[in-house]
């Protein structure tokens, strides 16, 4: 015998997407063992409240085995819930198929492959997809009431995601008393009981009219808009036709695009006015002309406050370079790299790998310290990327002057100096990549990160990932 489950999922009342309706009657099959085959859940538009009706009732079920226990993973929960919010007609039936095939199937939501467990995964991603559109694109307008100011946006979902975006803004416009209409359902925030009250969907003619806001939002937009990366497919894409009509920025897109080429220009002059250490650079330099030089540099206004400026210590021979981030309160004073107690730590570790500290190159993006004076003391800073690309020209001279076999970059600023801003330090480390600068190009962590590290345990780890990128650097460096 074939069950018929009818869901309503379109309530006056509130936003539900029946997900705990069917979550109860899929309990009471499951617990009278009845099979995906005897069972057929199917959608029902409605105006009423929200029930589901099983045909013959749930209590008359009857299996001849029921079961004792029901195994419903956390994973599966949490992803149902989300599905649950779309508009396959076929979404209760999938959600109960699994349901049954994980009483004996443990890990059936790790086999990708499986067609049941690629839709499950398919529709929880379309409805988060949704979910990050409607983040995006909803556009509040300023409107005035019996209760005074208040804010109305109208937004058209894909599915059924207004539930799960009301905590995004209820956390994001907290002192706000808003509402986001949509044609579902609406829902709407009051910042003194901190309620969201849900009500049924109306359609666009509800939604106020432009407001000042919106010359604002447009104002913003202008500013943010990176001309030197317009791709109008994939703007396209990412503002989807169906958002326009309830987006001001849209009217300035033909405009911004025109006028690109242009701004680009302008951004490319800007540029070049920009700071940096080149003029201080010697044309052809070596090595000891670096560190001459050095000293004279005022590419940036780091110079005003450190003690000196610390060049790069080693041979002209050696294959291996180290590149650190900035010096330190002890370096600054002594004007060596490495001699502070993330040096003595770097030391200890090439002892330990019996290199010889005397045989790579040592030194670091920055040359000055950078600091903040708290009483006698001198806290470290790190150092912003207009600093980095400031005195680029003179860790550029000393690659130049040394052409290292490998460089091994320790921490995230170095990392970013040389492999640029998308390197990420602990996912990428200790692989090796070609560059610019060299073909065998290395990240590991700076060993002020370990000092930094209170648990011993973890502290011990990291020294490990230290030690086991300094050796493969310097086995590569050697040959």
């Amino acid at each position: 015998m074939l069950y018929a489950v009818t869901t309503l999922v379109q309530p006056a009342a509130a936003e539900d997407t029946g997900f705990e309706s069917f979550r109860n009657l899929a309990r009471e099959a499951l617990c009278n063992n009845v099979s995906p085959d005897e069972i057929d859940f199917t959608d029902t538009q409605s105006d009423s409240t929200l029930r589901l009706d099983l045909s013959p009732p749930p209590r008359a079920i009857v299996a001849s085995e029921p079961r004792s226990s029901i195994h419903v993973p956390r994973e599966f929960l949490n992803t149902a819930v989300i599905v649950a919010c779309h508009r396959d007609i076929n979404r209760w039936n999938l959600l109960y198929r699994l349901l049954w095939r994980l009483q004996n199937e443990k890990n059936l939501l790790r086999i990708e492959s499986d067609l049941h467990v690629a839709r499950f995964h398919a529709l929880d991603h379309q409805v988060r997809h949704d979910l990050h559109k409607m983040h995006a694109f909803v556009r509040f307008r300023r409107v005035e009431d019996e209760r005074g100011e208040a804010f109305v946006a109208w937004h058209q979902p894909a599915y059924r995601v207004l539930s799960l975006a009301t905590p995004f803004f209820a956390e994001r416009f907290a002192v706000m008393r808003w509402t986001i209409l949509t044609p579902d359902a609406c829902v709407s925030w009051d910042p003194q009981t901190r309620q969201a009250t849900y009500s049924g969907g109306v359609p666009q003619q509800h939604a106020p009219q432009a407001d000042q806001l919106e010359d604002l939002w447009r104002s913003y937009y202008a500013s943010i808009f990176n001309p030197a990366r317009t791709n109008p497919e994939l703007m396209r894409s990412h503002m989807p036709v169906k958002y326009w009509r309830s987006l001001p920025e849209v009217e300035l897109v033909p405009h911004l695009l025109s006028s690109a080429d242009s701004r680009v220009e302008s951004m490319v002059m800007a540029q070049s006015d920009l700071v940096t250490a080149q003029p201080y650079v010697p044309p052809h330099p070596s090595l000891s002309a670096i560190r001459q030089a050095l000293p004279s540099c005022r590419g940036c206004d780091l110079y005003r406050h450190a003690t000196q400026a610390v060049s790069g210590k080693g041979k002209a021979s050696a294959a291996l370079m180290l590149i650190g981030e900035q010096p330190g309160d002890q370096e600054d004073l002594k004007g060596e790299p490495f001699v502070g107690p993330a040096g003595q730590m770097l030391r200890k570790a090439l002892d330990e790998l019996s290199i010889d500290p005397k045989s790579v190159y040592m030194t670091n993006a920055v040359k000055h310290f950078k600091f903040v004076q708290r009483g006698k003391l001198r806290l470290h800073q790190n150092p912003r990327m207009s600093e980095i690309n400031a005195c680029r020209p003179w860790l550029e001279a000393e690659i130049d002057a040394l052409k290292p076999k490998v460089i091994l970059c320790l921490g995230a600023s170095a990392a970013k100096a040389v492999l640029g801003g998308t390197f990420a330090l602990m996912r990428d480390r200790g692989r090796f990549v070609e560059t610019r600068y060299s073909p065998n190009t290395i990240a590991t962590l700076h060993p002020s990160a370990i000092l930094r590290t209170q648990d011993r345990e973890q502290a011990a780890n990291l020294y490990n990932f230290l030690k086991s990128d300094l050796q493969i650097a310097h086995e590569k460096a050697t040959g």
